[in-house]
């Protein structure tokens, strides 16, 4: 099986439109076309005219180029030639899932995605704007269908692989699932013939910091801990990252902050950089949209692709991001020690803290998946924790009803009652007030003021539940939209992030999902879930 790759003059797909530019002659659209003619099991290849071989290595080595242009030219006469690069037999395989069998017509095979697919970005209809969740544009409701690219492979690609040179970044803080995306890149890269694949160490400062250079050295290998040396550079390749998804953390280390999107942008330049892959959240996905927009005021032929990072789920349109489903399964096991810790003392409040900078989803989905939450709390629902509808007289009831209790609180959740600093992290995030140790203080004083005795176990498990290993529903998540990633940069997208969106696999334009952090609906059918296993009252 042989797949011809035609080049011709086009303009840089760029999510559903087409944009040309001075450069636009020279990029390159590689046209897969398989022939029935030339099918063969691989390692089984067509009788070569030139060699009178059915070698595999007559068609891939040295002078493959003039064998297969012969050969296509014998059995499909006529046809103008110009075969400027060719896939390896493992690769095709590999590539098209599956073994051809010799006697199927190839060009019914239906493993592409057609540039025309789309996903519905919204697949309810609600019927009021009264009914739980609803979110309508006008008062009738109105119907309006929303169609996202669909993502994956296409038959048509838009970069010589051999010519292009790949880039992988992940910034901001740590998240399960960071290293399964990093592997997935590279394995999906090689896959298309790719041989340049660097990463850029410690998030955008990796383009800017001095001594920084592309992808580290592996200098030691001591008890599965990698230890790296920046000052040289290397490749990044199937051999070096296929292990690095057992460990959790990022592979080529995190920051935040980074120099002017002018700065990277001329790195990028510097570099010979062709496909920049970008892991982040909501500041991320801004910084990565930033460069693509400069790279297109340049005239740049760069593809820039975000995957969505962040244990706090809190990026717009997309169903979850990476890293969230063990956020989830790890912050269960925090409250699941405050709960027998609190149960095993007398009158015992168990407190857990999860992280949640914006939104209260962690808390939620912790709440509900555990069963053994009491109170709730999340910061797109405002509480009091005084008076007689407040947390603390409700913390009163279930130690005289139950004898103990769990409480669990998102970060965010109650900065309104706390005094704020007004500072700012180096990603431009407000620094906020810490509402656990402050819950902790205030139950403390409340009971002993009542002449009650309570005894509090505070738990902050923040960076246990960003630093541990992928589980196998974010493994899964990761080896999709890291793969999509890919596929999405060589079908010419930029500015785009890889997401799953009502169960689909899409492209969204990164310009959408920056525009606000996606917040709890408490009119939503979950937070009414959580509502109803925990049998919490209103805190206001």
């Amino acid at each position: 099986m042989v797949k011809a790759l035609v080049p011709c003059s086009v303009g840089v797909l760029i999510f559903g439109t087409t944009a040309t530019s001075a450069m636009a002659s020279s990029l390159v659209m590689l046209k897969f076309r398989l022939f029935s003619l030339l099918i063969g099991r691989c390692g089984n290849w067509p009788l070569c005219p030139v060699c009178s071989t059915h070698c595999a290595g007559c068609l891939f080595g040295n002078d493959g180029d003039v064998h297969i242009a012969e050969l296509a030219d014998a059995v499909l006469p006529g046809l103008d030639w110009h075969l400027h690069n060719v896939f390896s037999c493992n690769t095709i395989c590999y590539y098209s899932g599956r073994t051809p069998t010799g006697d199927e017509n190839v060009d019914m095979w239906n493993g592409y995605v057609n540039n025309d697919d789309r996903a519905l970005l919204k697949v309810i209809k609600y019927s009021s704007p009264t009914s739980a969740g609803a979110e309508c544009i006008d008062p009738d409701c109105s119907w309006v269908e929303q169609w996202v690219h669909r993502a994956g492979p296409r038959k048509e690609i838009y970069y010589e692989p051999e010519e292009v040179k790949a880039a992988i970044v992940t910034c901001g803080g740590l998240c399960p699932g960071l290293n399964d995306v990093i592997r997935q890149i590279v394995f999906t890269l090689e896959t298309y013939g790719v041989k340049n694949i660097v990463g850029i160490p410690f998030g955008y400062r990796g383009f800017f910091e001095k001594g920084l250079k592309e992808m580290p050295k592996l200098i030691a290998h001591d008890h599965d801990v990698l230890k790296f040396h920046f000052d040289n550079i290397i490749q990044l390749s199937r051999h070096l990252v296929e292990n690095i998804n057992l460990n959790g953390g990022s592979f080529l280390g995190v920051s935040r902050g980074g120099a002017k999107t002018s700065e990277i942008v001329d790195n990028i330049q510097a570099r010979r950089i062709d496909m920049l892959f970008v892991l982040g959240g909501n500041g991320t996905h801004a910084g990565a949209n930033a460069i693509h927009e400069e790279c297109r005021k340049r005239k740049i032929k760069v593809s820039v692709v975000a995957v969505p990072k962040t244990i706090d789920n809190d990026i717009l349109l997309m169903d979850k991001t990476f890293g969230f489903d063990t956020a989830v399964e790890e912050a269960q096991r925090a409250i699941n020690s405050a709960y027998i810790e609190a149960r095993s003392a007398y009158h015992g409040i168990g407190l857990v803290k999860l992280m949640g900078r914006s939104s209260g989803f962690i808390a939620m989905h912790a709440s509900l998946s555990s069963g053994q939450v009491d109170v709730c709390l999340i910061p797109e629902v405002p509480f009091t924790l005084d008076g007689e509808y407040g947390v603390l007289r409700h913390l009163e009831h279930l130690l005289k009803t139950k004898g103990f209790c769990v409480v669990c609180v998102a970060e965010a959740a109650g900065q309104d009652l706390l005094q704020k600093s007004g500072a700012t992290d180096a990603s431009g995030n407000v620094i906020l007030s810490d509402i656990g140790v402050h819950m902790q203080q205030k139950i403390k004083m409340h009971f002993k003021d009542i002449g009650v005795p309570a005894d509090v176990k505070y738990i902050d498990p923040t960076y246990m539940v960003r630093a541990c290993r992928a589980n196998a529903s974010d493994a899964i998540l990761c080896t999709v939209l890291g793969q999509n990633a890919v596929h999405g940069a060589f079908a010419g997208f930029s500015g785009i992030t890889s997401c799953i969106c009502n169960t689909h696999y899409v492209y969204l334009p990164i310009t959408e999902v920056v525009k606000a952090p996606k917040h709890v609906n408490p009119n939503s059918r979950m937070w009414h879930r959580c509502l109803t296993s925990t049998g919490q009252p209103d805190f206001h």
